[in-house]
């Protein structure tokens, strides 16, 4: 402890705070934080430090936890495997913990809101590819597109056709309605004349023949 206050003091700018809402994100499965929960925390930033670069040597017990509070807030730095009286450089440290944060966070089942490192921004969420191309969204918006539009032409289509050839049904039926109608004159019904066909005159016809014959 007397070691770590004093490399937080002669090295301040390489120290971090850490602070966890625990109750906050699990509420009744709440765990306490004890000296097991420490030895987890200073495993998974001794495994980020590793992780972050492949030269390091990081142990558990470079990692020195400093101030911790019940209300579960400490500081802590990390000291160079092969000086173990000087801090690795918080440029480092922190490069490490936002590479890693994904995998503390689950290490203790919190996240960038409930595990706060104060010095360090919160690291964004990869963002979600959809599984599906967009251009493959857009050609099938498109097609559909395409497919409606021909699809209420015929329709369209098939109703003028039925339009037209039902005004025309109607238009040849009242033609020979108006060919069939009887008129009267003076209260004896007389069929019209048919124009086209003509029409011949039976006493006419009989005086034709007649002289005919003479």
């Amino acid at each position: 402890m007397y070691v770590c206050f004093f490399l937080f003091v002669s090295d301040a700018q390489n120290a971090f705070k850490v602070r966890l809402s625990i109750k906050t994100a699990l509420g009744d499965n709440a765990y306490a934080w004890d000296a097991n929960e420490e030895y987890l925390f200073k495993a998974m930033v001794a495994f980020a430090m590793r992780r972050y670069s492949s030269k390091s040597t990081t142990q558990i017990s470079n990692v020195l936890l400093c101030n911790v509070t019940d209300r579960v807030s400490f500081w802590f730095v990390v000291t160079d495997p092969s000086k173990n009286v000087t801090t690795v450089p918080g440029s480092e440290v922190e490069a490490a913990i936002r590479m890693n944060r994904n995998r503390i966070n689950s290490a203790f089942l919190l996240s960038d809101k409930t595990l706060q490192f104060l010095k360090i921004t919160s690291t964004l969420s990869p963002p979600v590819e959809p599984s599906t191309p967009a251009w493959l969204i857009v050609f099938g918006v498109v097609l559909c597109l395409i497919v409606a539009g021909i699809v209420f032409l015929v329709v369209a289509g098939i109703k003028q056709r039925k339009k037209k050839n039902k005004q025309l049904t109607e238009r040849e039926n009242l033609e020979e309605k108006r060919e069939v109608t009887v008129t009267v004159e003076n209260g004896i019904p007389c069929e019209t004349l048919d124009l086209k066909a003509g029409h011949i005159n039976g006493v006419f016809a009989a005086d034709d023949e007649r002289f005919t014959s003479l």
